[in-house]
C-alpha cells in the first residue's frame, strides 16, 4: 500500500518505521530539516521536508495516489487541515491525530464530518481506553478496543427474584430499550451464544455488552439484590488521559480521587467532575501519599505528562501497598524498559500513547475485511470484527430483518462516527464495522453474509 505520513515526531516516526518494515510504500513529510534528515538516514522511506498542510507539498508527496494518509503532527489544526486537503486531492483514507477533546465531541459540531476525515485518533484517549480495560474488566473480552471504551462488558448472575427469570431475550427487549445486548449465557457447565428465544433461568451467568450507565441501570432485572463492590481508584495528574479515564469510569461503583499539584487545574476539574474527589497535592511526596492513604486504594494510575514523576510515584505506591498500579509512559525509550521490568517495579501495566496509537492505526488500515479479536469465553466460538461489504445483502436492512445464522449475535456496531450496542431497529450501512460472536461452526456463514 502507498502511505503518506506527515509529522516525524514520536508517533509519526514510529508509524513510519512500523509500516515500512511491513513492506508498505511510505512517504514522510516533516517540516523540521533535522528530523527529516534523521528519518531519511534511519529508515527506508521517502522523505519530503516541508509543511504538511501545504497543498503543494502534499502534491509532491502524491497524496492523490495514496491508500492511507496519516496526519501525525503534534498540532491538531495542522492535522485537520492537512487531512481535509489530502481527502479532496484524492487520498482514499485519511487518519488525523488530535489531542483536544473538542474535535471529537460531536454534540455541538462534527469536525470529522466537516473536514471529511475518515478517522480521528486521540493518543491520550486511546491510552485511557487501555487503562480503563484493566480496571473495568481485567483479562476479559477484547471488544472494548473496537468500541474505543464506549462499550463495557460485564457478567451478571441471575439471582432469585429477578424479573428476567422465565422470559425470553425477545420479551426483555434489551437492545431497543436499554442499549444492552446479551452475548453469552453460561448455564451450569455449558456456555452458549443465545438467540431471541433463549429463556433466562435462575443461576444463569450472562455476559452483557453496553455502555456503563445502561449496564448499571439494568442490573436490577437480573440481580435485584446485587450490591456492586466499590472500586477505589486514585489518579495522579489532571492530564487529558486521566480526564478521558474519568469519563470511561462513569459507573457509580468506581470511587475516584484525583491528585493534582496545580491549584487552578484542581478547581477546573472539581467543577467539571463533581463526583470526583479532587485533592490539591503533589503525589511525588511520600508524605502526601501517606496522608491520602494510597495504600488502601484498589488502583493507582500515574498519568502526568512527566514520565519521571509517574515512575517515582508508582514505586512509592508499591511500597505503600496499593493493589494495582497502572502507568502512563510517553517516551519510547522509557516504555520498553518499564515493560521489561514491570514485575520488579510492581507495575501491572505501562501504556504508551505512541504504542496505543500505532496499534489502532495498524488495525484501521488492515486491508482484510475481517479479523478475529479473541476467542469467546468458555471456548464457545470466536469474537469477530467484520467490515460490512457494499455487496452484502444486509446493507440497508434493520438488524431484526437480517437472517443471522443460529448461535450468532451482533454485540457492537461502529458507524462512521460512533460505537453502539445495536438494537433490532438499527440499520446496517456499507462500510460499518460490527463485532459478532459466532460459534466455530457458523463462522464461515457469518463472514459470507457480511463480506
Amino acid at each position: 500500500m502507498k502511505i503518506v505520513i506527515i509529522g516525524a515526531g514520536e508517533v509519526g516516526a514510529h508509524m513510519s518505521e512500523q509500516l515500512s518494515m511491513r513492506a508498505h510504500d511510505v512517504t514522510m513529510v516533516e517540516a523540521d530539516p533535522a528530523r527529516a534528515a534523521g528519518i531519511e538516514e534511519e529508515q527506508n522511506v521517502r522523505v519530503i521536508c516541508g509543511n504538511g498542510s501545504s497543498a503543494e507539498i502534499l502534491a509532491r508527496a502524491k497524496v492523490g495516489e495514496c491508500d492511507h494518509f496519516l496526519a501525525m503532527t503534534s498540532e491538531d489544526q495542522v492535522n485537520l487541515v492537512a487531512s481535509s486537503i489530502a481527502k479532496k486531492m484524492g487520498a482514499r483514507n485519511t487518519i488525523a491525530r488530535i489531542h483536544d477533546h473538542t474535535y471529537s465531541d460531536n454534540s455541538f459540531f462534527n469536525y470529522q464530518l466537516n473536514f471529511g476525515i475518515d478517522v480521528l485518533l486521540n493518543p491520550e484517549a486511546l491510552t485511557a481506553v487501555e487503562l480503563a480495560k484493566a480496571i473495568r474488566n481485567p483479562g476479559r473480552v477484547a471488544v472494548e478496543n473496537f468500541a474505543r471504551g464506549k462499550i463495557e462488558v460485564q457478567q451478571l448472575e441471575i439471582t432469585s427474584g429477578a424479573k428476567a427469570i422465565g422470559r425470553t431475550l425477545l420479551q426483555l427487549n434489551l437492545g431497543n430499550e436499554t442499549g444492552v445486548r446479551v452475548g453469552l449465557v453460561q448455564r451450569k457447565d455449558e456456555t452458549f451464544v443465545p438467540n431471541r428465544d433463549t429463556v433466562v433461568e435462575l443461576g444463569d451467568v450472562l455476559t452483557l455488552f453496553g455502555n456503563p450507565l445502561s449496564l448499571t441501570k439494568i442490573q436490577g432485572k437480573f440481580s435485584p439484590h446485587l450490591k456492586p463492590k466499590n472500586v477505589h481508584i486514585v489518579l495522579y495528574g489532571g492530564s487529558e488521559t486521566n480526564i478521558v479515564l474519568i469519563r470511561l469510569l462513569a459507573n457509580p461503583r468506581f470511587k475516584i480521587r484525583l491528585l493534582e499539584k496545580d491549584e487552578h487545574i484542581c478547581h477546573q476539574l472539581a467543577e467539571r467532575f463533581p463526583h470526583v474527589t479532587v485533592v490539591h497535592g503533589d503525589a511525588t511526596s511520600l508524605r502526601v501519599l501517606e496522608e491520602e492513604r494510597i495504600g488502601n486504594a484498589d488502583y493507582f494510575v500515574a498519568a502526568t505528562k512527566v514520565d519521571e514523576d509517574n515512575v517515582m510515584t508508582c514505586l512509592q505506591t508499591t511500597k505503600l501497598g496499593t493493589r494495582h498500579i497502572l502507568l502512563h509512559i510517553s517516551r519510547s525509550d522509557y516504555s520498553e524498559i518499564i515493560n521489561n521490568f514491570r514485575l520488579v517495579l510492581g507495575v501491572d501495566m505501562a501504556v504508551s500513547p505512541r504504542e496505543a496509537t500505532a496499534n489502532e492505526v495498524l488495525r484501521t488500515i488492515n486491508e482484510t475485511s475481517w479479523q478475529e479479536l479473541a476467542p469467546a469465553p468458555g471456548g464457545t466460538g470466536k469474537i469477530l470484527e467484520i467490515t460490512v461489504s457494499t455487496e452484502s445483502p444486509c446493507v440497508g436492512k434493520q438488524i431484526k430483518d437480517i437472517r443471522l445464522p443460529g448461535e450468532t449475535v451482533i454485540v457492537a456496531l461502529l458507524h462512521k462516527y460512533d460505537a453502539i450496542v445495536p438494537g433490532a431497529n438499527d440499520v446496517i450501512i456499507a462500510k460499518d464495522r460490527i463485532v459478532v460472536i459466532a460459534t466455530d461452526e457458523q463462522k464461515d456463514r457469518v463472514l459470507k453474509l457480511f463480506t
